[in-house]
């Protein structure tokens, strides 16, 4: 197969949601149905002591929830498929926006019975952003839902992007009769089933009597009526405008039962785009050039807790990699050389060859990579919108067990690379202070110091509004503030000056009083 098909047969997606919508469920499923596993991992059933495939840190296992990004590749009639599974918890939300940049679509999960909500739409702001093509999977189905038109009408109103349904509902709950494809027109009935597959019957004709058989003439009627009104309302799907990010199609289905995922699946691989174009700093890069480019879109450390690896994924842009040639480490200006790179099954990893844009490949790190670095064969490029956001709350981190004081050194710094929080050091009293977008994460990282590390940490409080990163054009106003402000300064993990804000007034007083101070918000300016 030459390296354009190769492109085109490539999907890279990121499955979001609010937490327990039932994200990861639908990752198990769609890896069912590529044969990439054989038994799906019941997510939180304590009577079969599996977890889904998906969740491989020890915590996500006790939790029952995901709290770091995982992919999974499979083929599926034909088609490469990369998913990229993503926290739905707010506190890990650092994680899904810099996970998103690696995606060239999203399949966003709503829960039929509380339709969109707040984490979805923050989440939905992120891939408006960035014009990303989305697809809306309505799910438990299986449990009483909303009135389709009604979750139809809050979709739009929520997420602020016209909708188009390719697949519609017969009932709900215990009423549930199955859903009508409207992408293909056939029927799929619904048989409860964790483990099959179901195939549909294909009824191009809707006001056949083959219908009122198969669901009962009520449930029929019902149907017609529904389409009727689907038809009117809701044109026939553009794929341009689902491309540009005007339009989501929706699909409905019970993930937990494995119902009416075919159907998002079949239409997926047709519809969503293979690689698209990459930003820099400096120029558009094409997937289909002929030279290699990547990026550090992720880093993770002990994996595999028997070895200690820490790993950097790498999203590639351009070209093909290829194991054992040396690449540009763009921000170092070093040569690598990578002799096991491997491709995901969320934690199982083999080692490959080559891979081809929209892949994502992991890079075995020792220290090497920070998040946002580019690989290259010799271009200097700088790949945009990767950033770190302020963080909204703060701790002092410290030290319980003064014999283990290197390794807790050790831990903060790896933990600090994956991006999870951001450290910063106080110019004024040299203590470290760990910044995260959610509580949910100092309890991830006292865990895993503990658990990776043999290191003990300890939380002290510390009363902070905002942390932002300050540039000036003036060197004399910027020394007189740092001198002025010095209890509130900071370093962060790059060395660059961080004004450590107690209060909002605090704040609004410092950028009134030095108008040539840039207070930025996030990292990346």
């Amino acid at each position: 197969m030459g390296y354009k098909e190769e492109i085109l047969r490539r999907r890279t997606f990121g499955i979001i949601s609010h937490p327990d919508a039932g994200k990861t469920t639908l990752t198990e499923k769609l890896l069912l149905f590529g044969g990439a596993i054989h038994i799906a991992g019941a997510v939180k059933s304590n009577k079969i002591k599996k977890t889904a495939t998906s969740d491989f840190m020890e915590i996500e296992r006790q939790r029952g929830i995901s709290v770091a990004t995982s992919v999974m590749g499979f083929e599926y009639k034909g088609i490469k498929i990369n998913i990229l599974d993503t926290p739905g918890h707010q506190d890990f939300a650092e994680d899904t926006f810099r996970t998103l940049t690696a995606c060239d679509s999203v399949i966003i999960v709503v829960d039929s019975a509380k339709g969109v909500e707040s984490q979805t739409r923050k989440l939905m702001q992120v891939c408006r952003m960035r014009k990303t093509p989305v697809i809306v999977f309505i799910n438990k189905l299986d449990r009483p839902s909303n009135d389709p038109f009604d979750i139809l009408d809050d979709v739009e109103r929520e997420l602020q992007i016209k909708v188009n349904p390719l697949s519609w509902p017969i009932g709900s709950g215990d009423t549930f009769k199955g859903i009508y494809n409207i992408y293909n027109q056939s029927l799929c009935l619904y048989t409860p089933s964790i483990q099959n597959i179901q195939e549909g019957l294909e009824i191009t004709d809707t006001d056949s009597e083959e219908l009122d058989q198969h669901i009962g003439k009520r449930s029929a009627d019902q149907l017609r009526e529904d389409l009727e009104l689907v038809r009117e309302v809701y044109p026939n799907l553009n794929r341009e405008e689902y491309l540009d990010a005007q339009v989501a199609p929706v699909f409905f289905g019970s993930a937990l039962n494995n119902f009416g995922i075919r159907e998002l699946l079949d239409c997926f691989i047709e519809v969503a785009p293979a690689p698209l174009p990459r930003e820099t700093e400096e120029r558009i890069v094409q997937p289909d050039e002929e030279k290699f480019s990547g990026f550090v879109f992720k880093i993770h450390a002990n994996m595999d807790p028997n070895h200690r690896d820490r790993l950097a994924f790498v999203k590639i842009c351009s070209g093909v990699f290829k194991r054992n040639t040396n690449y540009l480490h763009v921000r170092n200006g070093k040569n690598l050389k990578f002799s096991t790179p491997t491709a995901f099954m969320a934690s199982k990893k083999t080692i490959i060859e080559d891979a081809y844009p929209g892949d994502i490949i992991g890079l075995h790190d020792t220290g090497t990579f920070k998040i946002g670095d580019t690989l290259t064969e010799g271009e200097k490029l700088h790949f945009k919108g990767i950033p770190s956001f302020s963080p909204e709350l703060f701790k002092y981190i410290e030290n319980s067990d003064p014999m283990k004081s290197k390794q807790l050194n050790k831990g903060i710094d790896q933990l600090m690379d994956e991006g999870v929080a951001q450290l910063f050091v106080n110019q004024f009293n040299n203590r470290k202070i760990i910044g995260t977008v959610g509580a949910l994460q100092f309890e991830v990282i006292e865990y895993r110091l503990l658990h990776e590390y043999s290191a003990i940490c300890r939380w002290e409080p510390i009363n902070l509004y905002k942390a932002c990163w300050i540039e000036s054009l003036d060197y004399a106003q910027l020394e007189d503030f740092k001198k002025h402000k010095s209890q509130y300064m900071a370093k962060d993990k790059e060395g660059r000056d961080v004004f450590l804000a107690d209060s909002q007034y605090m704040l609004q007083i410092a950028q009134a009083n030095y108008p040539k101070l840039i207070f930025h918000f996030k990292s990346e300016f």
